[in-house]
């Protein structure tokens, strides 16, 4: 079994044939999916997702790039969001992105704080994306878990090994996406070879980043095994033990799925 822990179905060219892309993805053993909210109007359209396909469920989160355009988005609205269907397991994706900086960093800030409030008042995991903002990021997840119990996954890590190492020490899991397998990633294949196992999950971020060899294509669910089988050779264990590691730390996390 495979879990994708972070793919975004409501994004073309997936949306448009959603059935075709779900049925490869079962057929490749990817047993559950796991797609993410990045902003409030398409929320909707990952409710019907959640409620057509019995393997798939879903989160709620503004991410950092849209967070000026909800700012009124506030730790009770996403628990509201979340309390429509049981199959909103986790929160996000949200955090810091100030390499693009879509929006402002005191914007982003404060979205990231209302959402860390609702992961700690409901227990869901925070899904957190973040980029060009290592010490920002640490800093507030390091004093949101002080204050408080908080399940944390960073999605699509590709910082560096010391940022990793100190994720770990507040209880993090990280997932790796394509972006580990390729050619000009050996700094980040690096850091994953000493990630522990027990605390691995993967994900492919569809249809962004697709792995090699497929780099460049529409990424999918179905391609995740490619990240599976590099981080087999690349930590010397089976793709099984890989495939059943990163399932049951999903499921960890998350709880287990029916």
């Amino acid at each position: 079994m495979i879990i994708d822990s972070h793919c975004h179905l409501t994004y073309e060219p997936m949306s448009s044939s959603l059935e075709e892309t779900i049925k490869r993805a079962n057929k490749d053993g990817v047993e559950f999916l796991l797609t993410i909210s990045t902003e409030d109007k398409s929320f909707c359209n990952i409710l019907d997702i959640l409620d057509k396909y019995k393997c798939v469920y879903g989160s709620y989160g503004i991410h950092p790039h849209e967070a000026k355009q909800h700012k009124g988005i506030k730790f009770e609205n996403i628990i509201e969001k979340v309390k429509q269907n049981k199959k909103i397991i986790g929160i996000g994706e949200t955090g810091l992105d100030f390499y693009y900086n879509h929006s402002e960093k005191k914007d982003q800030i404060e979205s990231f704080l209302e959402h860390i409030e609702a992961s700690q008042k409901t227990n869901l995991p925070i899904i957190v994306h973040t980029r060009s903002a290592e010490g920002e990021t640490f800093e507030i997840l390091q004093k949101a878990v002080k204050k408080n119990n908080l399940k944390i996954l960073i999605h699509c890590f590709t910082g560096s090994k010391d940022f990793a190492f100190k994720l770990l020490d507040i209880g993090a899991y990280i997932s790796a996406s394509g972006v580990v397998t390729f050619k000009k990633s050996k700094d980040l294949a690096d850091t994953f070879k000493e990630i522990p196992l027990n605390r691995l999950l993967v994900e492919t971020d569809s249809p962004y980043l697709a792995p090699e060899p497929l780099r460049g294509k529409p990424n999918e669910p179905s391609y995740i095994i490619h990240t599976v089988k590099f981080l087999s050779e690349l930590k010397k264990v089976s793709i099984e033990n890989i495939s059943d590691s990163t399932s049951k730390n999903f499921f960890n996390l998350f709880g287990k799925l029916s």
